[in-house]
């Protein structure tokens, strides 16, 4: 018979050991964190400050403490602020829903778009502008949330439909599907009155320009729910990444976590699209540098992507005001250029590829 006194010493000394051996990570972990952080907070000076017209760091500081008058501080306080803020939020909203895709499915490949919200909002938007004659953003927002939601509860019906509940490749193969046959509605409405939809180029492409803040405070409040249900279910979706019946080992419910991800996604991905339309690459491309970065940890995922696709989107934007002077280059098209190469990088570490 074991001594009881020997076991207890041996269970003491494991945990000790687990102890010292997560210490390294997380200091590596809280590391990356703040470095991401302190790139984020550079980016967003750097946002304020340059464009076709460079502004000085203390004009700009003075226009956010509304001191002073004139064009400069005019362009600080009126279009490039919104366009920063528009470009954090939407950065939020697509790095957090593409980390939590790629969990849900696991599949290191998943994108937002796959659930077919990105072209809800383009079927929505075409509607609002040909049948209401509705060009601002502030006025198509509302019918860019509506249709994101409605695609999404549509393609979660399908991939729930049957038995088991929600399965990832049904929602995958819905989304496709349905985005297929909606890309094709919005491109034969809009050839048949290309005028009426010349507003909607930009759209379509992705900016950030004109993005005020009405535009902002409608779309905000999804981006906080999805934020907040995408940090209640980040354990639940550390477990869901060791298979449907390891989760349920470990206490996760598989079918909540799945469709709590939904809604997330949703939110996140729709609220995003609404303010700048639908900008590639970023939900598919950030959570890989998020998880070369912290490793496998949910938790960690979700935190630094929420961190590092904003950061990635204001550098896009900014290369977007630079590389064609006074001209700009939409911030979509530049995600897109810059993306092909970074994801071939990224891919080719098997660390970063595993989910």
């Amino acid at each position: 018979m074991a001594d009881p006194h020997r076991v207890t010493l041996q269970k003491s000394a494991g945990v000790v050991a687990s102890r010292r051996h997560r210490r390294p990570a997380l200091r590596r972990r809280g590391a990356a964190v703040l470095v991401v952080v302190a790139g984020l907070c550079l980016l967003i000076v750097v946002s304020l400050c340059v464009g076709a017209r460079d502004i000085a760091p203390s004009v700009v500081w003075d226009a956010l403490h509304g001191i002073g008058a004139g064009e400069d501080y005019r362009i600080v306080r009126d279009l490039r602020v919104p366009r920063t803020v528009a470009g954090v939020l939407v950065g939020l909203g697509l790095g957090i829903a593409g980390a939590i895709i790629q969990a849900l499915t696991r599949n290191p490949l998943a994108d937002p778009g796959l659930l077919g919200v990105n072209a809800g909002a383009a079927v929505a938007v075409t509607i609002a502008v040909g049948a209401f004659g509705l060009t601002a953003p502030t006025a198509y927002v509302w019918f860019a949330l509506c249709g994101a939601g409605l695609i999404a509860a549509l393609v979660y019906l399908i991939g729930s439909a049957g038995r088991g509940g929600v399965d990832p490749v049904r929602l995958i193969l819905a989304g496709v599907a349905l985005a297929a046959v909606l890309g094709g509605i919005v491109t034969a409405i809009t050839l048949l009155n290309p005028d009426a939809f010349a507003q909607m180029r930009a759209w379509n492409a992705g900016t950030l320009v004109g993005r005020d803040f009405d535009v902002l405070r409608a779309a905000a409040p999804f981006l906080g729910v999805g934020i907040l249900i995408a940090a209640l279910i980040g354990p639940s979706l550390s477990a869901l990444a060791l298979g449907d019946d390891a989760a349920a080992g470990l206490g996760a419910s598989v079918r909540r976590t799945r469709t709590l991800s939904i809604i997330a996604i949703t939110l996140l991905a729709g609220g995003a699209t609404a303010i700048a339309g639908p900008i590639v690459f970023v939900g598919l491309m950030v959570p890989h540098a998020a998880r070369w970065l912290v490793g496998t940890d949910q938790r960690w995922i979700l935190l630094l992507s929420g961190l590092l696709a904003p950061s990635l989107l204001l550098v896009a934007d900014v290369l977007g005001r630079l590389v064609m002077r006074p001209a700009e280059v939409p911030v979509g098209i530049v995600t897109a250029v810059l993306g092909g190469p970074m994801l071939m990088m990224l891919v080719r570490r098997r660390k970063v590829v595993g989910l």
